[in-house]
């Protein structure tokens, strides 16, 4: 039996309209709530190993510390893996949501070899900026 490790890091984003935050996650970006305090407006959310809390500003304990001003999150973005970036591009494509950052493939750097991903960024409702990645493996760096 394979134990399955709670991650070490959750971040909590604080946002505007849980509703609307829940729409943009789980049904367009394919998460699921493990779970929820509706009278705190407050869900746990995952997809896979990327799990997040969402809690709406204004209900229940926040801790602020500095004034909420949109983008929200500005100088980080979340970097999540998932199967199929193309699909979950067309996805928000067809339900109106901008991409931040068009889709595009990319070879890092890893020591000794190059990482591939196919990636792309979108702003959730408030601003956060998520990157979508899928891994292309790991090749020799060429020179």
């Amino acid at each position: 039996m394979t134990e399955t490790l709670e991650p070490s890091l959750v971040p909590e984003l604080l946002v505007a309209d849980l509703d609307q935050s829940l729409e943009f996650w789980c049904d367009l970006c394919g998460f699921g709530v493990a779970y929820s305090r509706p009278e705190e407006r407050f869900a746990y959310i995952a997809l896979g190993s990327a799990h997040l809390m969402l809690e709406q500003a204004g209900v229940g304990r926040n801790w602020i510390t500095g004034p909420l001003e949109r983008p929200l999150g500005r100088g980080i973005n979340l970097q999540i893996t998932v199967p199929d970036t193309a699909a979950l591009a067309q996805v928000l494509g067809r339900a109106g949501v901008d991409l931040f950052m068009q889709p595009e493939t990319r070879w890092y750097g890893v020591g000794a070899d190059e990482a591939g991903v196919h990636q792309f960024l979108v702003q959730d409702p408030d601003g956060y900026l998520v990157r979508f990645q899928s891994s292309l493996g790991r090749r020799p760096t060429a020179g």
